[in-house]
């Protein structure tokens, strides 16, 4: 066991058996690496891996402290499994389409609350900028993008660690786009790709377009990630790539700790094989610091990273981008043969907006009402779920992920609500396996309010109505 995987063992026993208790201040990073002799940076490993686990919180200049122990739910575990025939384009579609309609109560999306992130300084700035004929010209913004707004993108990465250069990023029309664009750079039919059991609905798609051969990788119980399976699927199977979520899993919510990500570079590594990391949630941690990518941790230049302004800013400023890196060209070169660029008037707003500071100041502010909203939806809901629904609670982005008693389908319960105008997000958009359908998922980004509080009570009582029926 690793030194700190040790440490966050070891603490995590002392608030199972209540030495610590719910709400008491752990011991600072400096006084707990003083007085177990661990370096600074493996105490603050074992934290994070703390608090991802939902097993403690963080508090703005203030530390650590125990979070209360009904936060404390295993993830299920399962096996390693291969997916020769992926099915689900349909299914998303379907979906998809039924959620459209204006007057559907939005517990389903994939977007945050447009109240939350709209910004009146951005919309101030792309007013500004559309009066400008200047603001269309195409020529700037065609691939690989606005030269400024790469460059600022790459200032972001290199404060955070990641060395990089304007020609390493690409902008894309949004992370999805990006995802797309960098898969299809390295994989072609055939090839094996590994995927998280649970996964954004994108990354089934893009297998099942590409005639991709997937190997699921179980999620861990404690640390979301399973290390073990993952160099096992390495060892017998001839991966070409990798499609990952390690910071604000969707839709599960779990944050890999560094030390796990440090091991994935080092694996990746020795086998050559390529990793497309999502991290489109990247700016919604809660806690004192930010998630480092894998891209951090890259050892030679096998991490893809893509991410997007689209959570942070909302669904009309759909704009990504990929660091590429040596693959640049060649995702440009896929790029001028589907979406060809980006928008340029988006292009030239953001340039404006991040220059200025603005996007900074919006994005403190956009995490702690998230924070606060995630909050207001877990208690309610842990007040009221019925017995045998488990919360599962984590310290960062806007989703709650909710796990139904045994024998309760959640596309049976999305079904129901879906015909009362409630939209919620089931298990079989993010897991194809047939034992795995009772997780649904829960935008919780939405300002409390009476409309929200009684869609909630009748998920609730539908959720009831299938258990007795179960039973």
């Amino acid at each position: 066991m690793y030194k700190a995987e040790q440490l966050a063992h070891n603490i995590r026993v002392l608030i199972e058996n209540q030495s610590f208790t719910a709400h008491q201040k752990l011991p600072s990073l400096r006084d707990q690496a003083a007085d177990s002799g661990l370096s600074l940076m493996t105490v603050m490993n074992a934290y994070q891996s703390l608090e991802a686990q939902g097993l403690i919180y963080a508090k703005e200049k203030s530390g650590y402290f125990v979070s209360p122990q009904k936060h404390h739910l295993r993830l299920p575990h399962t096996t390693v499994a291969l997916h020769q025939d992926i099915s689900i384009n349909s299914l998303v579609f379907k979906y998809l389409k039924s959620i459209q309609a204006a007057n559907i109560v939005p517990l389903g999306s994939a977007f945050p609350d447009d109240n939350l992130v709209s910004s009146k300084k951005l919309i101030q700035i792309m007013a500004q900028l559309a009066r400008e004929p200047s603001s269309y010209h195409q020529h700037e913004s065609l691939p690989p993008g606005k030269l400024a707004l790469r460059q600022l993108i790459a200032q972001r990465y290199n404060m955070h660690g990641v060395a990089t250069h304007a020609d390493d990023i690409v902008i894309t029309s949004g992370c999805l786009d990006a995802l797309n664009l960098a898969l299809q750079a390295v994989a072609q039919s055939g090839d094996y790709i590994i995927l998280q059991q649970h996964i954004f609905y994108g990354a089934w798609q893009a297998a099942e377009r590409l005639g991709l051969k997937v190997i699921t990788l179980p999620e861990h119980p404690i640390y979301g990630f399973d290390l073990a399976a993952f160099e096992q699927i390495l060892q017998q199977y001839p991966i070409k790539v990798c499609w990952l979520m390690l910071n604000s899993h969707n839709p599960i919510g779990f944050n890999v700790n560094h030390e796990i990500k440090a091991k994935i570079a080092a694996l990746i590594h020795e086998y050559q094989v390529y990793l497309i990391e999502d991290d489109v949630y990247e700016e919604l941690y809660f806690s004192q610091s930010r998630p480092l990518p894998m891209k951090y941790f890259d050892q030679g230049n096998w991490v893809l990273h893509c991410s997007s302004f689209s959570k942070t800013l909302g669904a009309s400023f759909r704009l990504g981008w990929v660091h590429a890196g040596a693959f640049s060209a060649k995702i440009q070169h896929l790029q001028l043969m589907s979406t060809i660029s980006a928008n340029s008037l988006l292009q030239n707003a953001l340039v404006e907006f991040i220059s200025k500071h603005h996007y900074e100041k919006h994005l403190r502010q956009l995490r702690k009402n998230l924070e606060k909203q995630k909050k207001v939806f877990f208690k309610y809901l842990e007040q009221n779920l019925p017995k045998g629904c488990e919360i599962y609670y984590y310290h960062s982005g806007y989703f709650l992920w909710i796990k139904l008693p045994p024998n309760i389908a959640s596309m049976s319960i999305y079904e129901t609500l879906i015909e009362r105008k409630i939209a919620i997000a089931p298990s079989p958009l993010f897991c194809i396996f047939s034992e795995q359908r009772q997780g649904l998922r829960l935008n919780c980004s939405f300002i409390w309010n009476t409309e929200l509080q009684q869609a909630l009570e009748l998920m609730i009582q539908v959720i009831e109505e299938h258990i007795v029926a179960a039973h």
